[in-house]
């Protein structure tokens, strides 16, 4: 969490609102990183490709974790970054959406 601004923003790869869901806050996205991390103990992010340019940057990822329920979970995605004051200030994740 060092990385990230007090005031950072997190949008997930999914949710109700078009942004997916959101979470304001240090402590907020906090509590939605050890979500994941507690949901997917085994995640990784494979295939990782990663560029900044200037206040803005985008890592392209392929996660693959598994389940609590035993499935497998493997899906390409990237995060977009907005960088302030040399933090990152928005994490806004975008996932292919798997049917």
């Amino acid at each position: 969490m060092s990385y990230m601004s007090e005031d950072c923003i997190f949008e997930t790869g999914g949710g109700a609102e078009r942004y997916g869901t959101r979470f304001d806050g240090c402590a907020a996205v906090k509590r939605r990183f050890v979500e994941v991390w507690t949901d997917l103990p085994d995640i990784s992010f494979e295939n990782a490709s990663h560029f900044v340019d200037g206040n803005r940057g985008c890592s392209e990822w392929t996660i693959v974790a598994t389940r609590a329920d035993g499935t497998k979970l493997e899906v390409d995605g990237c995060d977009l970054f907005t960088f302030r004051d040399g933090k990152i200030h928005v994490k806004n994740s975008l996932m292919k959406n798997r049917q």
